[in-house]
């Protein structure tokens, strides 16, 4: 279930259908589901077998693997604290979102509301002014962490009880309402409208693989510390099949609740839905909420049901980023539970203040296009290389066969060895290719340095500087 509630996550929400819709609609389905099964699913199985095997946190885990390797373990554990840093800012603004619903604040001009709530500069090198509620919301959301995680592994148990199951059956709730909206169908149509010549475009099959890698929580320690929790007798390949299925099927359904409501917003407006914004924030903080306070009745329900269900998506994910490197810190110095988790959580607030200014969109936007694409790429191409050539795979694959109704073979081996790492370098060259053409959506070259390049530095020099670190 943890595993599950940090897989889907805001992402499966607001990427997702766009990625979906811009790539072949129903088409798109194909190279999807291909790379599930040929890139995802393998992973997720080889780092719950990790975790599992190893009993330990990821630094712990590959130094088992590797005396010399300890440092992959502290690089994925530091990328998703990172991650952390601006993803609990985004669940700060539904947050606080959720309690604008209730009267509906945005009903004007949602796209100026919501740029005057983050009090959103004219450029990156303003920084701007704190915007008072999103702090407020970022302290309710990081004690919220702090409370989840202190007391260890049982308190995450009984959270994700609530907040995996609760959000999905909201998303289906909304779900039902937007398919009985006028333009639905068209929205739904524009969504999954199958263009299959796009299947012979390698950027698309591309794109399968990303949305797939960055959707389940992969090469960021989350599944390995998780699986180190998991009973001796836990069935590994069945959890891996459940917790990737689960967050695809997810994905799925969200394109139903994003495409429902947005055709009726195109219906409404008579605007193409080209035109509206159907990926990212704009999506969620300005799209949405603008159909939202159209609905003929109930808008306002409807409007607190879709951000405390964001909310809920998002809070296993936020604090599932922060338990590697909380668990990594009381493994290695000995350190309680509670101190390890409240200097995390300490520091993690601490970096997230820049992304609370009027400049703070242009921060976080930079920052995840360098973390998703060059962070967790790297991470999973070694975690890959590392298994796949520094340590005899068929071990894990037979521990996981041990306990697991589902057999995996030497297949397994072949796709972590050989097709993953290919696929991953492939995503890693193309994406270096495309941002030497051009700075970053026009960014100045100092921002992307001190922004996009210097924290992916700083954490691999770090990840050297723990593992020398003795206990």
């Amino acid at each position: 279930m943890a595993a599950i509630g940090s897989a889907v996550g805001l992402g499966n929400v607001w990427r997702f259908p766009y990625v979906c819709y811009k790539n072949g609609g129903g088409a798109f389905l194909i190279p999807y589901f291909v790379a599930l099964f040929t890139a995802g699913i393998p992973l997720m199985i080889l780092e719950f077998s990790l975790g599992h095997w190893s009993r330990s946190p990821p630094p712990m885990a590959f130094k088992k693997v590797s005396k010399n390797m300890e440092w992959v373990g502290w690089l994925s554990s530091l990328v998703p604290f990172i991650v952390a840093s601006y993803y609990v800012v985004v669940m700060a603004w539904c947050f606080a979102y959720m309690v604008f619903s209730v009267n509906l604040m945005w009903r004007t001009d949602a796209e100026n509301f919501f740029y005057t709530f983050l009090g959103k500069t004219s450029g990156i090198s303003e920084i701007g002014g704190i915007s008072p509620p999103v702090f407020l919301g970022l302290i309710a959301i990081w004690v919220s962490i702090f409370i989840i995680l202190y007391k260890g592994v049982d308190r995450i148990g009984k959270i994700v009880a609530i907040t995996v199951p609760l959000p999905t059956i909201l998303l289906i709730i909304l779900t039902i309402r937007g398919l009985t909206l006028p333009g639905a169908v068209e929205g739904v149509s524009y969504y999954l409208s199958p263009d299959f010549s796009k299947l012979l475009n390698v950027n698309v099959w591309l794109s399968a693989y990303a949305q797939i890698f960055f959707s389940l929580s992969l090469a960021q320690g989350i599944m390995i510390t998780y699986a180190s929790y998991l009973k001796r007798d836990s069935d590994i390949s069945n959890n891996a099949f459940i917790t990737s299925l689960a967050d695809a099927g997810t994905s799925f359904l969200a394109g139903f609740t994003v495409f429902s409501v947005v055709g009726y917003l195109s219906h409404i407006t008579s605007t193409d839905i080209d035109k509206l914004g159907i990926a990212g924030p704009h999506l969620t903080f300005i799209t949405y909420p603008t159909a939202i306070s159209l609905l003929p009745f109930a808008a306002s329900i409807f409007g607190v049901i879709f951000y405390i269900a964001l909310l809920t998506f998002g809070i296993d994910s936020a604090f599932s980023m922060i338990e590697p490197l909380s668990a990594s810190l009381n493994r290695k110095w000995k350190l309680s539970k509670t101190k390890a988790t409240a200097i995390v959580c300490v520091i993690g607030f601490l970096t997230s203040l820049i992304f609370t200014t009027g400049s703070g969109i242009y921060w976080l936007d930079i920052v995840d296009h360098f973390v998703a694409n060059f962070g967790l790429v790297f991470i999973g191409l070694l975690e890959c290389l590392t298994l796949g050539y520094l340590y005899n795979l068929s071990k894990l694959r037979k521990h996981v066969n041990k306990t697991s109704d589902v057999k995996i073979g030497k297949w397994w081996d072949m796709m972590i060895r050989f097709v993953v790492p290919a696929v991953l370098i492939l995503l890693l060259i193309i994406s270096i290719m495309e941002n030497l053409k051009a700075p970053y959506m026009g960014y100045p070259v100092w921002s992307i340095l001190i922004a996009g390049i210097l924290p992916i530095i700083f954490i691999i020099a770090l990840s050297f500087i723990l593992q020398r670190r003795r206990r």
